[in-house]
């Protein structure tokens, strides 16, 4: 049986940019070949179980030809399997796309064309140039300036000078003079205004900003990928200048929770202005076998964490059991993300702490626990619970501690751990395991140089187990992380 392939457009680097399409497929992918443009953010939503295949092109450096390429979709495709083509931009716009198709379509093989934001509209937008605009031109033209080795540009200067329109090239930054040059040449104004924009949409953009003719000497350190935009719009580009305004502007974070529990910390984030990496550690996995039958005896359900909350009521309804059967129990909940997982079941906690810790819930407790109570302590696999410790001596109180989730590691299929990591860059732990399942991700790495934003002192004595630099959040919750990534570069006092 043939598959089928799915040439899509990644966008320009921004997840948020990547269309609804574009993800649904992603996500169902059993094969993907990617280039070197597509965001880590958008790689991470590749399955784990997906195979993966670089193809990616640098300047002077490709890793397969454009005729390998095609011949790898036509492989795959034949194999019967699911190929996701993911490409940076939009595949029609100088990606190549249309050469791609030609051989599937030789060969009777299915394939759909998912388009996507390509950064000759978009990197501009994220700078603060519109492309057009009523007051100053009329149109925008998209050139690629990519030219063979030893060989001079092959563009008509002179009429895409007489367009009067906003001018934008692709893959041109270290032909930047020749564009320059070639432009005066042709009779355009020297003082037209000019920029080269650098990785636009992430959090490594930046601009320079000039005119046609000083823009190769004042653009100089400037390096790939960068676009060239020139035309009247440019002069707007401080004027309109929005994405550096937000707070978290130039700042980029792992988020190393399981996915299902990572939506929430990454939108506050990104709305912030972050760039967000999801790379989580570990997943978690209910038990629907677990033994509840020390349910029926306890006096107190006592929940640690919001991961433990949601696996319990999904025991719950594997045993075909209510929240009934919790008819008679108190319950208490550790702080108020594991209070909000259970208010989705219009359930209240009885007892949540001042201090979001094992501790703090253990003194609140003890205040509330009887000679004879009875405490269920839904928890993971493999793991002691580190408010048994501290409930263990109270006087005639039994603690029944139930497996009834279990973690696994779960990594990207193509990310490293210690390869995206730079001076932008932290890591966001928001518990101990995610930790340990980062360091197994890093395997022998050293990790004295990650920085590690960590959810409270527990995650942050794991971290510095590792020897990472680390930085707690005053309070163990999303909004305590969240400011804590508003002051990461604070120095301390």
């Amino acid at each position: 049986m043939t598959g089928k392939v799915y040439l899509i457009g990644a966008g320009p680097g921004d997840v948020g940019l990547m269309t609804c399409r574009a993800r649904e497929l992603l996500a169902q992918a059993e094969v993907v070949v990617y280039d070197a443009l597509v965001g880590d953010a958008v790689l991470s939503l590749v399955p784990p179980e997906a195979e993966c295949i670089n193809v990616g092109k640098r300047a002077g450096n490709h890793t397969r030809s454009q005729w390998q390429i095609n011949e790898i979709l036509l492989e795959q495709a034949l194999k019967g399997r699911m190929v996701v083509r993911l490409k940076g931009g939009d595949p029609f716009l100088f990606g190549r796309g249309g050469e791609e198709l030609e051989l599937l379509h030789q060969n009777g093989v299915p394939y759909e064309i998912v388009p996507g934001i390509t950064s000759a509209i978009a990197v501009p937008a994220y700078n603060g140039i519109p492309v057009t605009h009523r007051d100053f031109c009329s149109s925008v033209h998209i050139i690629t300036a990519h030219k063979k080795k030893d060989q001079p540009l092959d563009i008509d200067f002179e009429a895409l000078v007489r367009t009067r329109g906003t001018l934008v090239f692709l893959m041109g930054v270290t032909a930047l003079s020749a564009i320059c040059q070639g432009l005066l040449a042709a009779g355009m104004n020297p003082d037209m205004p000019a920029a080269v924009l650098h990785r636009g949409t992430s959090a490594y953009q930046k601009r320079v900003v000039a005119t046609v003719s000083t823009l190769p000497e004042a653009a100089a350190a400037m390096e790939a990928p960068s676009i060239i935009v020139v035309g009247k719009v440019c002069a707007l580009a401080e004027e309109f200048a929005w994405a550096e305004n937000r707070p978290l502007f130039g700042k980029r974070f792992l988020v190393t929770r399981p996915r299902e529990r990572a939506s929430e910390l990454t939108r506050r984030l990104r709305e912030l202005g972050a760039e967000v990496v999801e790379f989580p550690t570990m997943q978690t996995r209910a038990l629907p076998e677990a033994s509840l039958e020390a349910l029926a005896n306890c006096s107190w359900l006592v929940f640690t964490s919001p991961s433990g909350a949601s696996a319990f009521f999904q025991v719950l309804k594997a045993q075909r059991k209510d929240i009934r059967c919790l008819a008679r129990l108190k319950i208490a909940a550790l702080g108020p993300g594991t209070a909000k997982e259970l208010e989705k079941r219009d359930i209240f906690p009885d007892v949540v702490p001042e201090t979001y810790d094992a501790q703090g819930l253990a003194k609140a407790l003890t205040e509330q626990l009887q000679p004879g109570d009875k405490v269920f302590l839904p928890c993971a696999a493999g793991e002691t619970p580190g408010l048994k410790k501290y409930l263990t001596d109270l006087p005639g109180v039994e603690i029944a501690a139930v497996s009834v989730y279990e973690k696994t590691n779960t990594l990207p299929a193509i990310l490293k751990p210690m390869e995206l990591l730079d001076d932008h860059t932290w890591a966001i732990f928001a518990s101990g395991s995610a930790v340990r399942g980062f360091a197994a991700a890093a395997g022998q790495e050293d990790l004295s140089q990650v920085r590690a934003l960590c959810i409270g002192a527990q995650t942050k004595a794991q971290a510095e187990q590792y020897h990472m630099h680390t930085k707690t959040a005053k309070t163990a919750t999303l909004d305590g992380l969240v400011a804590l990534a508003l002051d990461c570069d604070k120095e301390e006092a």
